[in-house]
């Protein structure tokens, strides 16, 4: 599957990302079951720990307009006004936030642009998931 167009998007919103800490800015989107996209991006704080990462940061907005099926999400990160030149992966609590929602053959597509790009599945990502049921 092409998954270009939902990487132009995550790029599109890495720009909107809160990081003046850190400097490093991810942006996210979020492909949904029936076609929709949301996107996330990065939202420092000087409290560390009220950060949120831009994948939790997409998850939340579609859950929040009732979303509950989802296909993919593309991750891009790098330097603030640089291009993305390494992939980005999600850190453990994005990949546990995927696994609440998520099967274990949900796409997680990391790229560099819209035409360079690896995709893996949730599971490679985190084949050990916490789960109480």
């Amino acid at each position: 599957m092409d998954y270009g167009y939902l990487l132009e998007e995550a790029l599109k919103a890495r720009k909107a990302a809160y990081a003046p800490y850190s400097g490093f800015q991810v942006g996210a989107a979020l492909l949904c079951a029936d076609g929709s996209i949301y996107t996330g991006c990065n939202v420092e704080n000087s409290s560390y720990g009220a950060a949120c990462c831009a994948e939790r940061t997409a998850f939340f907005k579609a859950v929040s307009e009732g979303k509950r099926s989802f296909r993919a999400i593309a991750v891009v990160g790098g330097k603030k006004d640089e291009e993305v030149l390494e992939v980005c992966p999600p850190c453990g609590i994005c990949r546990q936030v995927m696994r609440e929602f998520c099967g274990s053959d949900f796409a997680v597509v990391l790229g560099r642009s819209s035409l360079d790009y690896d995709i893996y599945t949730l599971e490679q990502l985190f084949p050990l998931p916490f789960d109480t049921f």
